[in-house]
């Protein structure tokens, strides 16, 4: 059985052995060195690979299931998971929207706008009654695929919308008229658990959690998954968690198989069986401002959102 996610908290230290130092005399160092039993001998990401269904033909579109993709620890790879899961989901017939918001703007660089450089953002459709969605909306490179941009004024939104009534359902106001023209919206949420993030959590269907495979990742999940209880009790009942999906793993390091076992100990089914490895070829699509499904189609990163993107289809 799965531990209770609340417990997650405890979980990257709990029965863990960690490696004493030791000083070894020159004879002992020429010796080989016995092989020595691993927690985690195989890669158990392996594991857990099964047939994953191909997505059906859409013959029509909307109402869009929404998305948001969220954790508040920085640099797990929300906006670049942002980016190529809507890429390989357009890939699937898709009509998809995405929503940058993070007042840093880096899902906009990624899809190579500038937003220092924008007159009109979402921060303009929040907080202004006669800009709506649509006024903002640019498309991407991706056929199929459009985006909500963001820039550094969205951070003003968070101050701003103190005063406002229902303040958190602003974004789900913006939203709103767009559904019926999209299958899925994914939202980049900033890497905080504040207005923002809560305007995310109260517009959407579902929650995708990318989660580093190091420790003080998995250690700031069980703050994450109390903040969508209560928005699930006192906003959005509908608010489920879509999945956990584990990135920048590398199966050659222990600590890394470590991390993800205690992750689906922790977590069972709601792991997506697709890891995202790190690679250089993310970086590089950034540069690029395209997602990885087309700046290198043929490489493991766009067949892992590729195989991610099925497994969402699949889920929904």
């Amino acid at each position: 059985m799965p531990t209770d996610p609340r417990d997650a908290d405890a979980l990257p230290f709990e029965g863990m052995e960690r490696p004493a130092k030791k000083r070894r005399s020159r004879k002992a160092a020429a010796q080989p060195a016995e092989p020595k039993a691993r927690a985690v001998a195989a890669d158990p990401a392996k594991d857990r690979v099964r047939p994953i269904p191909d997505p059906v033909t859409l013959h029509s579109h909307g109402p869009a299931r929404v998305l948001a993709l969220c954790n508040q620890k920085g640099g797990v790879g929300k906006t670049t998971s942002t980016i190529n899961l809507g890429a390989a989901l357009a890939e699937f017939g898709r009509r998809v929207l995405l929503v940058d918001f993070d007042p840093q703007g880096a899902l906009s660089v990624g899809l190579g706008v500038y937003p220092h450089q924008l007159d009109m953002t979402i921060y303009n459709a929040l907080m202004e009654r006669r800009t709506t969605g649509e006024d903002v909306l640019l498309k991407t490179g991706v056929a199929g695929m459009d985006l909500l941009p963001s820039n550094i004024d969205l951070s003003a939104a968070e101050v701003q919308l103190v005063n406002e009534v229902a303040r958190e359902q602003a974004l789900a106001r913006v939203l709103g008229p767009l559904l019926p023209r999209y299958d899925y919206v994914l939202i980049d949420c900033q890497p905080s658990l504040g207005l923002l993030t809560i305007n995310a959590l109260t517009a959407a269907h579902g929650v995708l959690v990318p989660l580093e495979c190091e420790f003080f990742s998995l250690r700031g999940v069980a703050l994450l998954l109390d903040t969508i209880e209560k928005v699930q009790e006192r906003l959005n009942p509908e608010l489920r968690v879509e999945g956990i999906l584990a990135t920048m793993y590398d199966a050659r390091t222990l600590h890394a198989r470590e991390v993800f076992s205690r992750v689906v100990d922790a977590f069972g089914d709601k792991v997506f069986q697709t890891v995202i490895a790190r690679t250089v070829r993310f970086p590089e699509t950034t540069v690029a401002g395209e997602p990885i499904t087309s700046w290198a189609p043929q490489s493991p990163g766009a067949t892992a959102y590729r195989d991610l993107a099925r497994e969402v289809l699949a889920r929904a």
